[in-house]
């Protein structure tokens, strides 16, 4: 089984080439869970699969998580499954891709970067507090796409200062709170300077913190572009993984464009040899 390993900020993946329909979404799931675990087999947040479009785009992403959940989409995958459509001769440096929760756009910007319009949020919820054993927090809530991604928003002071180990209680508590029905990817942000933030983000399918998250980072952009508390112009975002940037379209209160820009790292390709896989 041939594969590519790359990241996009930290947030890995492997990718397989599944354009001629050999693996089911069944056989895929089983297979990211037992190809994505970091100590038994290559370890990866996710695996893609490159599939053939059913409509008029380039192709098609199939996206599971590292629990083998079928994800809805994911930011920083689609940047990598761009570099990988363009360099493997499928798409141009303009590609169109079909994700589960819609089409998503990519641009091509140099050799390592690459720039996506990610899906609308459907759902955007500025303010939209939640208590979690005793006190409340100022979150927001967004979902990208249709179906939607779920992200919870979460203000935090000093967040530079806090390692995973003292963020992973509250991250797991809010994943699975009772207030977001899909779970949701928790994205704890602290804005530092002028359209400057920091974001860490405990990711659903992955129940742990990633270096990365992309639609979270865009669902971030978006509640503080609205809120006025950024420009939504060339908005910088450190995580673990590295820097991305945001740009915010809105109309009023309405966003009409989210575009996700940052860098690609083509790790290795080779053929996966796991004894596990049957």
């Amino acid at each position: 089984m041939q594969f590519v390993k790359m990241n996009g900020a930290g947030n890995d993946f492997i990718i397989l080439d599944n354009r001629d329909g050999r693996y089911s979404d069944a056989e895929l799931s089983e297979i990211a869970k037992i190809v994505c675990h970091r100590h038994l087999s290559v370890g990866a947040d996710g695996l893609m699969a490159v599939a053939k479009a059913e409509g008029t785009a380039d192709f098609r992403m199939q996206f599971f998580n590292a629990d083998g959940s079928l994800g809805e989409m994911c930011g920083n995958g689609a940047r990598c499954i761009c570099r990988y459509g363009y360099e493997f001769g499928l798409a141009g440096e303009r590609q169109t891709i079909e994700t589960t929760a819609g089409i998503v756009t990519g641009q091509r910007i140099d050799r390592r970067n690459y720039r996506i319009r990610l899906t609308d949020p459907t759902i955007l919820r500025c303010d939209y507090p939640v208590e979690l054993e005793g006190t409340t927090y100022p979150c927001a809530y967004v979902e990208l796409g249709n179906p939607g991604l779920p992200h919870a928003v979460v203000p935090m002071e000093a967040l530079r200062d806090q390692n995973f180990e003292a963020l992973r209680p509250l991250g797991r508590g809010l994943r699975s709170h009772p207030a977001f029905p899909k779970g949701a990817n928790v994205n704890f942000y602290e804005i530092i300077g002028p359209d400057h933030l920091i974001e860490k983000t405990f990711e659903r399918g992955v129940e742990d913190f990633t270096y990365a998250c992309g639609t979270g980072t865009g669902s971030v952009a978006a509640v503080l572009t609205l809120r006025g508390e950024v420009s939504g112009k060339n908005v910088r975002v450190d995580v673990p993984g590295g820097t991305l940037w945001m740009d915010v379209l809105r109309q009023g209160d309405t966003i009409t464009d989210l575009y996700l820009t940052g860098p690609t790292n083509l790790v290795c390709r080779g053929e996966l040899t796991d004894e596990d896989l049957v």
